[in-house]
């Protein structure tokens, strides 16, 4: 069998609001609860096991979540909306825009507990031919 990732527990200041952050924002839904964890299921299987830590021990992550176009004009809809602020770029040097690197488009933006989140419509380096 080959090794697959199954879940990622995410720090959040608050489990609740960072999980309904994040399904929301894809539309996806909360597939279970335990314990101290919300968890949500990706298209792949693996899920984010949200899990609220005290903030001061919260240290940032970076999660970059491949998208259909369609997934990333609803989200990217919401994004402005909600006056999310946003980059093209990982160092946050192209505010309010998105980028169109390896063909698709791709946009980057933090969550409420800090985490940097990224969604691409093309795998880096592009599609394999």
């Amino acid at each position: 069998m080959p090794v697959e990732l199954n879940h990622t527990i995410v720090h959040a200041r608050d489990n609740r609001e960072s999980a309904e952050f994040f399904t929301e924002l894809l539309g996806l839904k909360v597939t279970s609860e335990w314990g101290p964890f919300i968890a949500v299921a990706l298209g792949n299987g693996v899920t984010l096991d949200f899990a609220t830590v005290p903030a001061d021990k919260i240290t940032m992550q970076h999660y970059a979540f491949l998208v259909s176009e369609e997934e990333f004009d609803a989200a990217y809809a919401k994004i402005e909306q909600r006056g999310i602020e946003h980059w093209a770029d990982p160092r946050q040097t192209q505010p309010g825009t998105i980028n169109r690197n390896d063909g698709g488009r791709g946009v980057y933006f933090l969550d409420p507990a800090g985490h940097a989140l990224e969604l691409i419509t093309v795998p880096y380096g592009g599609w394999a031919s």
